[in-house]
């Protein structure tokens, strides 16, 4: 089983984190180091909740839910720098990243993603992705994010292709929601993709 694109795209919207990087594993440790830090577990649950939304609401959550006395700002400095630090242990999703590159130069493409602008250049740079895409749009460049569709409809207008011709390819169930919420095909490529170390059950 192969993923493949809809005959009526005119244009593809990829996610970052765990679409086109794995690097899933290495969130989840960076969350596990700072919880022996500062005393909470990061439950599994929490990705597969909140896959999509930025990393201040993850703080915020882990802060009101463990009574912790950091603030989510703090918290999340020190995980941002964490990931930026570890972002050399990211690899491509080569099922994903083989669809971006067949289509390079075919159809327009874009990364729609809830990390920030910093975490998703560092991943893309270090995947040697970033020259593909025509627009990259991160959770610094909207206000509403997902499953909000601001992120996607930032993508398409960027693209300038009418969202209802978009392709969105996420693991999210935010994301997925996000996209059909404005007419986009969407792709859940979780039944493709064979993840590293740590995956959602």
């Amino acid at each position: 089983m192969e993923l493949r694109i809809d005959p009526h795209a005119r244009a593809l919207i990829f996610d970052l984190d765990g679409t086109l990087s794995d690097s899933l594993p290495v969130h989840v440790t960076n969350w596990n180091q700072l919880g022996e830090r500062f005393g909470f577990i990061f439950e599994d649950r929490l990705v597969y909740e909140m896959t999509g939304k930025p990393t201040i609401m993850f703080a915020e959550r882990l802060v009101a839910e463990n009574n912790l006395s950091i603030t989510p700002e703090e918290l999340v400095k020190l995980k941002q720098q964490a990931f930026w630090d570890a972002v050399h242990l990211v690899k491509p999703i080569e099922q994903v990243v083989k669809i971006v590159k067949t289509y390079y130069g075919k159809l327009p493409m874009s990364v729609g993603t809830g990390a920030s602008r910093r975490s998703a250049s560092l991943q893309l740079e270090t995947l040697g992705l970033t020259h593909y895409f025509d627009a990259i749009v991160t959770a610094d460049d909207v206000e509403r994010h997902k499953p909000d569709p601001d992120t996607f409809l930032k993508c398409a207008l960027l693209m300038g292709v009418a969202p209802t011709s978009c392709q969105v390819f996420e693991d999210g169930v935010l994301g997925m929601e996000a996209a059909r919420t404005v007419g986009m095909m969407v792709t859940d490529v979780r039944p493709f993709i064979n993840y590293g170390s740590w995956a959602l059950s």
